[in-house]
């Protein structure tokens, strides 16, 4: 995605809103890939990033044994600074599933994703996407959530559906 690859952030990939599509036949919403490649390249961005697809999934349908694959992957990776693209509706779980890892805690991990479609414009994915990376290079180790120009401590932070923001527990 760049040339650059002095410190890398890991970009892992898992669907949500951020990723669908819309299918002229069925009239759904649907994956067919990741729209973060173009994303990245239309924000003339050169930062270095190491992204990898883990899956394309609906965060409605997320299971325990998916956010076990996110936490390995974010253990495993060699990069120390981390962004997921993860559908909003269960992201605060998915953060504070990987609050409960102490491994995971000694990066700094920051959830993201978008209330619509990038594939359909107006969408909030390229902010919120920018919010995380920079979030990502600024904060100290920790899993965080980036959304709507905030940064959110995981255990700090719930969708508000009715108004489709991410706000601090009260």
């Amino acid at each position: 995605m760049t040339s650059n690859t002095r410190n890398p952030i890991g970009l892992l990939i898992t669907g949500g809103t951020l990723d669908k599509d819309y299918n002229e036949l069925s009239g759904n919403l649907e994956f067919s890939k990741t729209h973060l490649p173009v994303l990245m390249d239309q924000a003339n961005m050169t930062l270095a990033v190491q992204p990898e697809v883990l899956m394309l999934k609906d965060s409605l349908e997320m299971t325990i044994e998916d956010r076990q694959h996110i936490l390995n992957a974010c253990l495993a990776s060699p990069c120390q600074r981390l962004v997921i693209t993860h559908g909003t509706d269960t992201m605060a779980e998915t953060a504070e599933y990987l609050l409960n890892s102490p491994l995971a805690q000694s990066k700094t991990i920051v959830l993201t994703g978008a209330m619509r479609p990038f594939q359909l414009g107006q969408s909030d994915a390229a902010f919120n996407i920018g919010s995380a990376l920079m979030a990502s290079q600024l904060a100290s180790n920790g899993i965080y959530i980036a959304m709507n120009g905030e940064l959110f401590n995981a255990s700090e932070v719930q969708k508000n559906r009715q108004d489709g923001v991410f706000e601090r527990l009260t």
